[in-house]
């Protein structure tokens, strides 16, 4: 993969690239509307979906930073998003353009004040993995494998400018309305500006790691304060493959199974005992390794899960409470997804839906082992998502609805279903940490 010298850092620049990417989607409207004369129309929102993926990814993959972390957000939504864009921007986790070898030694230099073979044994300026805000190198001491991680330049300093750009086409897809929409962009702010910062990012990987070391299957590498910096981590080198590249030819169930369960333990631990969770999870960020054991690596995105929405938000799990109407929209008011300024049409809108989603969504906590293998699950959760995306109804509602934490903990169980889903995990046991 071709290595790229210098990434736009100024508002007007990366604006300008966006502008940019944005006439090439519209000159694949332009495609589409002529092919539709020729060919289906399926096939023509098939191509127009496809080129739109391959121009969006391709000018976000060379801004990186925040406009590429949306992209790989957007990723997990499975349900949401045409194949073709999932496709594309799930490459966000952990297959970028790299930084050319002279701009990592610049870097490296900014923020050592030394070239990297002056402090590492070996080194090399040529990446194994780049992602978003990201990538990583190789390096030796003392006979130690090291992974080294670096910040692309200007990332941190461009969070608030592309959050900005990002704002009117987000608030257009989400039908986000009146003022306090700002908490939702705070938010994913504020947890963006967090994932910048490598040294809060080695403290809560030191933290998650030896509070979860017990749950059996479970890996996380040592990181080193003494060659880390706000803007480099140098941690273990985790010999692995990618998750997403073990799904892909495991056939073995008792593997499947053993790392779901791995996994689950560990969201379930974070969630219900340390009330702090790995709000990242896509593929990239864990590996397998030969004994079928899960490593877990990058906790820059921690969401503390305050109780006052804890408690409503896992109360809404019990099938008790979903079938209570009383207890049920007591709990929605509880969470900020009922509002005393409701109309009459809109609390028994929203209260139907909820209770729709609810009863599927929370389908795993009414079960002591469940089948994450089972595509009907999973199935109704996007048949779901789609039918309400397309609703009529909806859009003439505010769409305002539900606690700030929402966004980051629905995200969370959203990309664990998924990552369940492709283990096919077929014998999970789940409420081995309820509390609630």
């Amino acid at each position: 993969m071709k290595s790229i010298d210098s990434i736009p850092t100024s508002k007007v620049k990366r604006a300008g690239k966006l502008v940019t990417t944005g006439a090439k989607v519209g000159i694949n409207y332009l495609k589409y509307y002529g092919e539709k004369l020729v060919k289906s129309e399926s096939a023509a929102k098939l191509n127009l979906n496809k080129n739109n993926a391959e121009d969006i990814y391709s000018g976000l993959k060379q801004l990186k930073g925040s406009a590429l972390k949306v992209a790989q957000m957007l990723s997990m939504e499975k349900s949401l998003l045409p194949q073709a864009y999932v496709d594309k921007f799930s490459l966000a986790q952990f297959s970028v353009p790299p930084l050319s070898p002279p701009l990592v030694i610049k870097t490296f230099k900014k923020y050592f004040g030394n070239h990297p073979n002056q402090i590492f044994d070996k080194f090399d300026s040529s990446s194994v993995n780049a992602a978003s805000i990201g990538q990583v190198h190789i390096a030796e001491l003392k006979g130690k494998k090291l992974a080294v991680k670096i910040q692309y330049p200007g990332v941190a300093d461009s969070i608030k400018s592309d959050l900005s750009l990002v704002k009117p086409i987000a608030i257009k897809m989400f039908n986000i309305k009146g003022k306090d929409s700002d908490k939702y962009f705070q938010e994913v702010e504020d947890k963006l500006v967090e994932e910048t910062n490598y040294d809060l990012e080695i403290s809560q990987s030191k933290e998650i790691a030896q509070s979860c070391i017990h749950i059996p299957n479970l890996l996380f590498p040592e990181y080193y304060d003494d060659y880390s910096s706000d803007r480099i981590i140098t941690m273990d080198f985790m010999k692995g493959e990618h998750l997403s590249v073990f799904t892909k030819y495991n056939t073995d169930k008792k593997k499947s199974n053993q790392l779901g369960q791995a996994l689950w333990d560990f969201y379930m631990f974070q969630i219900h005992t340390l009330k702090k969770v790995h709000a990242d999870p896509h593929p990239g960020n864990f590996l397998v390794n030969e004994d079928t054991q899960l490593i877990a690596l990058d906790f820059g995105c921690m969401k503390s899960i305050p109780n006052n929405f804890y408690t409503p938000y896992f109360e809404l799990s019990n099938v008790n409470t979903i079938n209570d109407p009383v207890s049920f929209k007591k709990k929605l008011y509880e969470l900020e997804i009922l509002t005393p300024n409701d109309t009459k049409e809109e609390l028994a809108f929203f209260t139907n839906m909820f209770h729709e989603l609810l009863s599927v969504f929370t389908l795993p906590f009414h079960n002591e082992i469940f089948d994450f293998s089972n595509p009907e699950f999973f199935n109704k959760i996007g048949e779901l998502s789609e039918s309400y995306s397309k609703n009529t109804e909806l859009r003439k509602f505010n769409a305002n609805r539900g606690s700030k934490h929402f966004i980051y903990i629905n995200r969370t169980f959203f990309g664990l279903y998924s990552l369940m889903f492709d283990l096919k995990a077929s014998n999970v046991k789940i409420n081995q940490f309820k509390n609630y």
